[in-house]
């Protein structure tokens, strides 16, 4: 569950707040979308969840945890657009990387989330070199990765690039998904095989999911509630879209689907 109460946020230099007395609710497992103009402080507010931007007043908690200001929590995944792998690891280097991080500063690295469709044994999970639990190996083959594992990013198609991070991003078992346009620089057939597998992932796990776009089938297909974002400042109430069809198979050819999208462009002109 992630919940902002009367949030003030203003970028250093300006006068005039992005964010002013902003309050949100996002239920535990709910998938949301957050649609709105470029600059009107979409990835802002995912930057605030995850704690590397701080409120100047209000307050953030994730799952009964306050983000601590200015730190990110360690339990909230963020998978952003420009991949962010290291052009100098493999790729089954790249999706180890945070479990290497957190063995490094002594925190727990045991990640067990099984899924229903997926049941794993404790035998199915390696082991790396510093003899921690890991399962980078499920994620590389649920992310048809593995015949990839041991190539650059450089190797990689922009889709196998992104499934790499957010392989890198889920091997660390987040209680909270938070997604910053991560398909829009992807071809759409492309874009269309991932957005459906980042729904079945959040039906097998619940994670609790919040997905940023500015393509507005994007938005209607995957989040069963979107949040309409105008020009800043942004202050309560929100504008809130209930779309209880996303992720139903052949949504994108139903009229529910039509008559969403068409709602969210009026919405955006009004902005």
């Amino acid at each position: 569950m992630i919940e902002i109460q009367n949030l003030v946020f203003t970028y250093t230099g300006q006068t005039a707040p992005l964010f002013d007395h902003f309050t949100w609710r996002v239920e535990r497992g709910e998938f949301w979308s957050v649609i709105g103009p470029s600059g009107c402080g979409k990835s802002t507010l995912l930057h605030l969840m995850v704690g590397v931007r701080a409120p100047q007043a209000g307050r953030v908690s994730v799952n009964g945890e306050n983000v601590p200001r200015k730190k990110n929590r360690g339990k909230t995944g963020l998978v952003l657009q420009d991949y962010g792998l290291l052009p100098w690891a493999t790729v089954r280097d790249n999706v180890q990387l945070g479990l290497r991080i957190r063995g490094f500063y002594g925190q727990d690295v045991k990640t067990r989330r099984v899924s229903a469709k997926h049941p794993r044994s404790d035998a199915e999970w390696g082991e790396n070199p510093s003899g921690l639990t890991v399962g980078v190996d499920f994620w590389l083959d649920r992310f048809g990765l593995t015949p990839h594992r041991d190539k650059y990013p450089t190797q990689l198609s922009g889709g196998q690039r992104q499934r790499a991070a957010i392989a890198r991003t889920l091997v660390l078992d987040p209680d909270v998904l938070l997604m910053d346009e991560p398909f829009s620089a992807l071809d759409a057939p492309t874009r269309e095989d991932l957005e459906q597998l980042t729904l079945d992932l959040q039906a097998e796990t619940k994670t609790t999911t919040v997905f940023v776009t500015h393509n507005i089938e994007e938005a209607v297909f995957l989040g069963r509630k979107i949040l309409v974002l105008g020009n800043p400042p942004h202050r309560s109430p929100v504008r809130c879209v209930e779309n209880p069809g996303a992720g139903r198979a052949g949504y994108r050819d139903e009229p529910a689907f039509l008559e969403t999208a068409h709602r969210l462009r009026e919405m955006l002109k009004e902005r």
